[in-house]
């Protein structure tokens, strides 16, 4: 096979094992929290929200602007660790050729 017909096939596998991990990341989740566990939010490696968890003693403290603070972090700390565990997925996934491309982010990935 001459070196164009490697190449062609190099990047076909390169395609099907970075489709293979983008949905891999769906059913991979993070959780994120704040307040010492008192909010938590479940995200998915597509950085999507799938849940989001709340003390009862901290609804019961009718702090409004707390409990908005406090599930803002937690969604925070979900999202960062979501983009971590994807960077860090896809990266493998793709044998580190990705960090080859000066630039490359995986930010933007749903």
């Amino acid at each position: 096979m001459n070196d164009f017909g490697n190449m062609q096939k190099m990047l076909t596998d390169f395609q099907k094992n970075l489709e293979k991990a983008m949905s891999e990341l769906e059913g991979m989740t993070v959780v994120g929290e704040a307040g010492g566990g008192m909010a938590k939010v479940t995200a998915n490696g597509k950085r999507e929200i799938l849940r989001i968890d709340v003390e009862e003693d901290l609804i019961k403290t009718q702090d409004k602007q707390m409990i908005q603070d406090l599930i803002a972090a937690a969604v925070n700390n979900a999202l960062g660790k979501a983009e971590k565990m994807a960077t860090d997925h896809l990266g493998a996934s793709a044998g580190g050729i990705l960090s080859l491309l000066p630039g490359f982010k995986f930010g933007g990935i749903s």
